[in-house]
């Protein structure tokens, strides 16, 4: 529903606060006043940019979460767990309380209970203004793009991927792979395996950690953990009695040259990278859109940053350069290019864009790992 709507199934207390914060001056004991006086300010463009600017970053980050999320209704622990992502800081503060965050948005008009019996303790957010924050937020973070011309070299792993996949899935066939009794292949098949591939990768070395971003992250390169990690989850390859072999999916994807949709790798990376980084797909949908032309990596850098949570040893800045920048250009989604003047640029491939923007995972689906802390 639209704010209208919502605004007429709130009761008259409830109008009165989001008049009261929007300072209208209107007859308070008249629903029908305040309703339209509320939709008068907030029409405005001056007004609702204004409320924009004055969010916090942590209001933001809140923000954030719900603007791309398509469920209509939230629970107040879902609301709740959202606004306790949103706070970064390790220290406790006795002070702070979550459920104050939730009650400015209802102040605001931007949360609001349901109106029938089965959705009345739930919450909804106006559909307009998903729509109207997501403008303003993409014109204020467009201020501070920095962009470019093509680099005369870059980048472009589209549909490599899959054609791995296949590359994988084909050296099993040609031959059994032995494994050790962690379930890891020994250092020689991983690199006749590596040398198959399109993109070139190095065995992982003695590393202070290594978690959370995949079933065999810890003992295999990015890339080849994740056309790993989606081969197994998918069940076209098997490990049983310490060797590595194709299922019989695996045997017919090879048999029939088939190849994976680029669509579903992209799900899966989503699911299985989401338990680390809670709003990869927000953040992926801001990529789209803000690196629709060719821009500096600098800038995007800049305004998607704060939006990242740590992960134990991962810092924000190797979350979006590692695991979501280069990993979505293994993906075939975004090219990645080198300017004399500007250093990294990078730019949406047609394909990215199709597949980022239509291509929505709830947030329960996810891969959930054990995290083998060090």
């Amino acid at each position: 529903m639209n704010l209208a709507d919502m605004l007429s199934y709130a009761d008259i207390h409830d109008l009165g606060r989001i008049a009261s914060t929007y300072e209208c001056e209107c007859n308070g004991h008249s629903k029908h006043e305040l309703i339209q006086s509320i939709l008068s300010r907030v029409g405005r463009r001056e007004v609702f940019d204004q409320s924009v600017d004055r969010l916090t970053l942590e209001d933001l980050r809140f923000l954030n979460s719900l603007l791309f999320d398509q469920r209509q209704y939230f629970s107040l622990e879902e609301l709740l767990a959202r606004v306790k992502q949103s706070r970064f800081q390790k220290e406790e503060d006795v002070d702070w309380n979550p459920r104050e965050m939730i009650t400015r948005f209802k102040h605001r008009g931007w949360l609001f209970n349901g109106y029938s019996q089965q959705t009345r303790y739930l919450f909804q957010v106006p559909i307009d203004l998903k729509r109207r924050f997501i403008h303003a937020l993409t014109k204020r973070f467009e201020e501070k793009l920095v962009l470019t011309d093509e680099p005369p070299i870059y980048r472009d792993e589209q549909r490599l991927i899959v054609e791995d996949i296949w590359n994988f899935l084909h050296v099993l066939q040609e031959q059994e792979v032995m494994l050790t009794s962690e379930s890891v292949m020994y250092k020689r098949s991983l690199q006749l395996i590596l040398d198959r591939l399109s993109v070139a990768e190095e065995p992982v070395g003695k590393t202070a950690w290594r978690f959370g971003y995949g079933r065999m992250f810890r003992d295999y390169p990015n890339r080849f953990s994740f056309i790993y990690d989606y081969c197994y989850f998918n069940e076209l390859i098997t490990e049983h009695h310490q060797v590595l072999a194709l299922t019989e999916l695996g045997k017919d994807a090879v048999m029939q040259l088939k190849k994976e949709d680029p669509a579903h790798v992209y799900r899966f990376w989503l699911r299985l990278y989401k338990g680390p980084i809670p709003q990869l797909q927000s953040l992926v949908y801001w990529m789209s859109r803000l690196a629709d032309e060719w821009v500096t990596y600098e800038s995007v850098r800049a305004i998607l940053v704060p939006f990242i949570r740590p992960f134990y040893y991962d810092e924000p800045d190797s979350i979006l350069e590692q695991r979501i920048t280069l990993m979505m250009m293994h993906l075939g989604l975004l090219r990645v290019g080198e300017d004399s003047r500007h250093g990294r640029v990078i730019r949406m491939t047609k394909l990215g864009k199709s597949i980022a923007e239509g291509t929505y995972v709830p947030d329960e689906d996810k891969i959930v790992l054990p995290i083998d802390k060090p």
